[in-house]
């Protein structure tokens, strides 16, 4: 059943992954999305590959940019390219395998996403974990958080497929419905937004069934690049749409956009649908910013959604 509270307010989310270390295009460089500034938002979200191999000057590129979007709440988690930001994988495989045994300071890299010049930033880097979130035009929200996927080329924050992180006897389950209202995980579900290039569904099983337990609002991941976009899933149904998106509004508004919001009417030309009811539908947005080939082609998501207010 369907749980929405009664007093809502609208809120905007910008939604970037697998930016791979990619500066913005300048803002007159009208044929790509990704371009300077980044949509204005109430909450930035970044799901993980923020670098092509962790460097510290990779990591410096990346706070920079994120310092200056216009945002009051900025969510980071890494991806399997971070691997500086997985530390005993870096101690084991990671320092060898990407930095010739030369090494990266550790506590340099987590005080740049921790320390106080990326909490003044609204920068807020998440690991594995639950946390609550209250923001300033009243809004609250829960949100789980996973930088880990299925093990890929021996790259951080690996498990086996087997593994189930996500469920009941997991170290650090996903809560069940309603508890959470936002996942953010590097890694897509089994089906969804996880197709490669060569036809091949590599998302997790076990994430998929945690979030069909959990039923959030939204879904936010990256990892594979070529399942850029966005689905739509009625869990009572039992069906799913993808969103259809506007080349030209795209490159027009710099991101793809979404209403999902109690004043989305139904337009899709303009980026509105019917509003998601929470319980009842998940959104889900694969956001990876570059294309099968590295290049920064794929756009940000910009998604409306009611939240509870505190």
């Amino acid at each position: 059943m369907a749980s929405e509270p009664t007093k809502t307010v609208k809120t905007r989310f910008v939604i970037i992954s697998d930016t791979h270390t990619a500066e913005l295009r300048p803002s007159d460089d009208k044929s790509h999305a990704y371009r300077d500034p980044l949509p204005s938002s109430d909450v930035l979200l970044h799901a993980g590959d923020i670098t092509i191999a962790g460097y510290i000057s990779e990591y410096e590129s990346m706070v920079d940019m994120l310092s200056k979007a216009d945002a009051e709440l900025k969510i980071v988690i890494a991806g399997n390219h971070d691997v500086t930001l997985d530390e005993p994988y870096y101690e084991k495989i990671g320092k060898r395998k990407f930095h010739r045994n030369m090494g990266e300071d550790l506590e340099v890299v987590r005080e740049m996403w921790t320390g106080e010049k990326a909490k003044k930033a609204g920068i807020v880097y998440l690991e594995e974990c639950v946390r609550n979130f209250t923001l300033r035009n009243g809004a609250r929200f829960t949100i789980y958080s996973s930088p880990y996927q299925p093990e890929f080329c021996n790259f951080a924050f690996p498990y086996f497929r087997d593994e189930d992180r996500f469920n009941q006897y997991a170290q650090n389950p996903i809560p069940d419905h309603p508890e959470i209202d936002i996942v953010l995980t590097h890694g897509p579900p089994d089906g969804i937004l996880d197709q490669t290039s060569r036809g091949d569904n590599v998302g997790c099983e076990h994430l998929l069934r945690a979030v069909r337990r959990c039923r959030p609002r939204l879904h936010c991941f990256g990892h594979i690049h070529e399942g850029w976009g966005a689905q739509r899933v009625d869990w009572v149904q039992g069906h799913s749409v993808s969103l259809p998106v506007d080349r030209q509004q795209i490159l027009d508004n710099r991101c793809a956009y979404v209403n999902l919001s109690q004043d989305a009417g139904d337009n899709p030309a303009e980026g509105r649908s019917k509003p998601l009811t929470f319980g009842e539908e998940t959104l889900f947005v694969n956001a990876a910013i570059m294309d099968v080939d590295y290049k920064p082609v794929n756009a940000p998501w910009m998604v409306d959604l009611d939240l509870p207010i505190a």
